[in-house]
Parts: structure tokens; sequence; C-alpha cells
């Protein structure tokens, strides 16, 4: 089976989101990784990641699914519940499907931070979260041939 990717990046902070989406297909391009098995989506905000991710995972069409995007602390307590539920949403979808998840969503006090690990200002964690997905694919492939023993 030839490998396929799924990046999925939030539109809220979608400077951040554009930053790190740029950083993750520089990587899966560098690793010989062609743009026909590369999918990208957009959702309105990063709570609503784990929805498509799941529907992505049962699909049993992607090696690995890349979530990006950036919750950015405000003055109210709606940061850690966006922040809680995103990163428990995805890893769920991870465990129940097997399909490696990646969390690629930045979650800063400021925006400052943000443009600093977006690539903007400094480095960029989408290319991170990218060869955290490559690196999964191949750890699932290792899994997947010593289980067959």
């Amino acid at each position: 089976m030839s490998q396929r990717y799924l990046i999925i990046a939030s539109r809220f902070n979608d400077l951040i989101s554009k930053a790190l989406l740029g950083g993750a297909t520089e990587v899966f391009s560098e690793a010989g990784i062609a743009a026909s098995q590369l999918d990208t989506l957009w959702v309105p905000g990063c709570f609503e990641l784990a929805t498509v991710a799941a529907q992505a995972a049962r699909s049993n069409t992607y090696t690995a699914i890349v979530c990006l995007g950036a919750v950015i602390r405000g003055d109210t307590p709606h940061f850690d519940y966006v922040c809680a539920q995103t990163a428990a949403g995805l890893q769920q979808v991870a465990v129940a499907t097997g399909t490696p998840v990646i969390f690629g969503v930045l979650t800063t006090d400021t925006i400052e931070q943000a443009l600093s690990r977006s690539g903007i200002k400094g480095g960029n964690k989408g290319k991170d979260a990218a060869h955290a997905a490559l690196s999964m694919a191949k750890t699932m492939q290792q899994l997947k041939e010593l289980t067959k023993r």
C-alpha cells in the first residue's frame, strides 16, 4: 500500500496555521512524499480537528494524520477547554483507530509565542509534526511486520 498523509488545519488563527502547514508540506516533500500522496483539509477551529481526524482515520486511507493550529490564551477559560479537549480528542482517535494522529497544535500564552513556534519568527512546529508523522508511519510498519511473525 502506498503511503498517503492528511493534514488538517484550523482556520482560526490562520496566519499561524498557514505557516505550520508550509513547514509540514516542506518536510513531506523533502521526504519524497508526492503531492498526490498528501491531502489537506481546513476546519473552522482546533476543536473540530478531532471530528475530521476520526472520519479520516476510520476510512483507512491515510498512513498518518497531522493536525495543525494554534490556540492562544485569552482572558477567559475558553483556552483551557479548547486545548484539553482538542488534545484528548486527537489522542482518542489515534488510540481507537490505530492511525497515528499527530498533535501539531500550538497552545501558547501570547501571539508572540505562536509566531516564534510557527516559523514566522523562529522554528516551525509544523515541520516537527510532519517528522513525527513520518516516524510513526515507519514505526507502525515495523510493528505490522513484527506482528506477522
